[in-house]
């Protein structure tokens, strides 16, 4: 993955946003990854098996209850963040 500086990423915003097309760009400050940017089309992506995996872990746990979509899609974020 590209590393840039923020100083670098905000005076380059067009090229940074043209390179993270084809793969993630790392943002950091004072050394440490502050940010990744990520083409719209892999954040949906993360965000469909973010999504997924959390059905899958509910279908899987043995547990019948009522799907509840507010709290799928808690747990897809928690997840989602806790990969970051």
């Amino acid at each position: 993955m590209k590393t840039v500086t923020a100083t670098e990423a905000q005076n380059n915003f067009g090229d940074l946003l043209m390179n993270a097309q084809s793969h993630p760009v790392s943002i950091t400050r004072n050394g440490k990854e502050k940010g990744v940017l990520l083409s719209s089309e892999d954040y949906q992506d993360l965000k469909v098996k973010s999504l997924q995996s959390a059905i899958d872990a509910g279908l899987n746990s043995g547990v019948p209850t009522p799907l509840n979509m507010d709290e799928i899609k808690q747990k897809a974020r928690m997840a989602l963040n806790a990969k970051s």
